[in-house]
Protein backbone atom coordinates (compact mmCIF):
# COMPACT_ATOMS: atom_id res chain seq x y z
CA UNK A 1 0.00 0.00 0.00
CA UNK A 2 1.29 3.40 -0.93
CA UNK A 3 -0.47 5.83 1.36
CA UNK A 4 0.69 9.40 1.07
CA UNK A 5 1.37 11.09 4.36
CA UNK A 6 -0.49 14.41 4.76
CA UNK A 7 1.84 17.40 4.83
CA UNK A 8 1.70 19.38 8.10
CA UNK A 9 0.46 22.93 7.78
CA UNK A 10 2.88 25.73 8.71
CA UNK A 11 2.38 27.52 12.00
CA UNK A 12 1.21 31.13 11.78
CA UNK A 13 2.60 33.85 14.01
CA UNK A 14 1.76 37.56 14.04
CA UNK A 15 4.59 40.04 14.62
CA UNK A 16 3.21 43.61 14.69
CA UNK A 17 5.19 46.09 12.64
CA UNK A 18 7.35 43.46 10.96
CA UNK A 19 5.23 42.61 7.91
CA UNK A 20 3.03 45.08 6.03
CA UNK A 21 -0.26 43.49 4.95
CA UNK A 22 0.42 40.11 3.36
CA UNK A 23 1.52 36.85 4.92
CA UNK A 24 5.14 35.94 4.27
CA UNK A 25 7.03 32.73 4.86
CA UNK A 26 9.74 32.82 7.51
CA UNK A 27 12.34 31.79 4.92
CA UNK A 28 11.40 34.71 2.66
CA UNK A 29 11.55 37.11 5.62
CA UNK A 30 14.97 35.73 6.56
CA UNK A 31 16.21 36.23 2.97
CA UNK A 32 14.99 39.85 3.05
CA UNK A 33 16.79 40.58 6.32
CA UNK A 34 20.07 38.98 5.27
CA UNK A 35 19.96 40.74 1.88
CA UNK A 36 19.38 44.05 3.64
CA UNK A 37 22.44 43.37 5.81
CA UNK A 38 24.53 42.71 2.68
CA UNK A 39 24.87 38.95 3.11
CA UNK A 40 25.00 37.28 -0.30
CA UNK A 41 22.96 34.08 -0.73
CA UNK A 42 24.77 30.77 -1.23
CA UNK A 43 23.70 27.72 -3.21
CA UNK A 44 21.60 26.17 -0.45
CA UNK A 45 19.79 29.35 0.58
CA UNK A 46 16.75 28.72 -1.63
CA UNK A 47 16.29 25.21 -0.22
CA UNK A 48 16.62 26.46 3.37
CA UNK A 49 14.18 29.32 2.70
CA UNK A 50 11.65 26.86 1.25
CA UNK A 51 12.00 24.60 4.31
CA UNK A 52 11.52 27.56 6.68
CA UNK A 53 8.47 28.69 4.66
CA UNK A 54 6.88 25.27 5.20
CA UNK A 55 7.59 25.53 8.93
CA UNK A 56 6.41 29.07 9.81
CA UNK A 57 4.38 31.89 8.26
CA UNK A 58 4.51 35.45 9.59
CA UNK A 59 1.05 37.00 9.36
CA UNK A 60 0.40 40.50 8.11
CA UNK A 61 -1.34 43.24 10.07
CA UNK A 62 -4.86 42.82 8.78
CA UNK A 63 -5.14 39.08 8.14
CA UNK A 64 -7.58 37.06 10.20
Amino acid sequence: MNESKPQPQPRHVRIPGFVADADIGFGDAFVRVTSFLGIKPCGGCAARAAALNRWLVVKGRHTK
